[in-house]
C-alpha cells in the first residue's frame, strides 16, 4: 500500500483547478474562509454570492455536485447544533409553525448553518481537486512545520491501515454472531475501540524504532510521501 492507496475524498480529473499549485489553492481556501467567518450575519445576500464562487468553482472543476453533496454528511453536528439553538437562545420570541423560537437563535443558527456549510463545501472542494501528497507538498512550501507535516504525512499514509484493521475486527466480530442492533451491544463497540487504540499505538511504536533504526532524524526524507513506506 503506496501513500497515493485509498485516498476517498479526491476525485481523478484533468481541470484547471485539479492541475492549479496546490499551496495557491491552501491560500484560496484560507482567504475564502477569512471572508466567510468575517460575514455579518444578517448579510444573506452576501452569503448567495459566496455559495456563488464556491458554485463556480466547482463547475470548473468539474466535480459532480453529487460527489460533494454525499460527504457534507460531516456536517451533521453543526446541523443539530443550528436546529437546537432557536429553541435555547435568549431574546425576542417569534411564531413559527406554531412553535415559539428565539428570533436571534434563528438568525445565529441560519448564519451557523451558512457559514458552516460553505466552509465544508469549499474544504471538500480542495480536498477532491488535489491529491494528499501535492497539499502536503503544498504545506511545506507555505513554511508550515516540518513536524505538523510529518504527523500529517503519516496520517495519511495509515488512516488506510487503521480503517482496514478496524473493517477485520468487524467481520470477525459478525462471524462470531455479534450484531450491535441496541445499546446493550455498546459496550462490546467500545471494548473494539480500545483494542483498535492499542493495536494503533503499537503499531506507530514499531514503526517508529524501525524508522530511528534506518537513521530517522525527525525529518521526512525528500520523496518519501511519493513512494509510500512499509507498516
Amino acid at each position: 500500500m503506496g501513500a497515493g492507496h485509498g485516498h476517498r475524498l479526491h476525485y481523478h480529473g484533468h481541470s484547471p483547478l485539479h492541475h492549479a499549485p496546490a499551496h495557491l489553492k491552501v491560500l484560496s481556501l484560507l482567504g475564502f474562509m477569512l471572508l466567510v467567518v468575517a460575514t455579518p450575519k444578517t448579510w444573506w445576500w452576501a452569503y448567495l454570492l459566496e455559495l456563488g464562487v464556491v458554485l463556480a468553482a466547482v463547475a470548473v472543476s468539474r466535480v459532480p455536485i453529487g460527489y460533494l453533496a454525499r460527504r457534507l454528511v460531516v456536517e451533521t453536528p453543526v446541523l443539530v447544533f443550528a436546529a437546537v439553538l432557536p429553541f435555547v437562545a435568549h431574546g425576542e420570541r417569534i411564531d413559527v409553525l406554531g412553535l415559539e423560537l428565539s428570533r436571534p437563535g434563528l438568525i445565529g443558527a441560519g448564519a451557523l448553518l451558512a457559514k458552516a456549510t460553505l466552509g465544508v463545501l469549499a474544504g471538500l472542494l480542495l480536498a477532491a481537486t488535489t491529491e494528499p501528497q501535492a497539499l502536503l507538498a503544498g504545506l511545506e512550501r507555505l513554511r508550515m512545520p516540518a513536524q505538523l507535516v510529518a504527523i500529517m504525512a503519516f496520517m495519511v499514509r495509515y488512516l488506510d491501515v487503521v480503517t482496514a484493521e478496524f473493517g477485520r475486527m468487524r467481520v470477525a466480530r459478525e462471524a462470531r454472531g455479534f450484531s450491535a442492533r441496541d445499546p446493550r451491544h455498546w459496550p462490546v463497540l467500545a471494548r473494539s475501540v480500545g483494542a483498535l487504540f492499542i493495536r494503533s499505538y503499537e503499531r506507530g511504536e514499531r514503526v517508529h524504532l524501525a524508522m530511528l533504526a534506518r537513521g530517522f532524524d525527525g525529518r521526512m526524507p525528500e520523496g518519501l510521501r511519493e513512494a509510500g513506506h512499509g507498516r
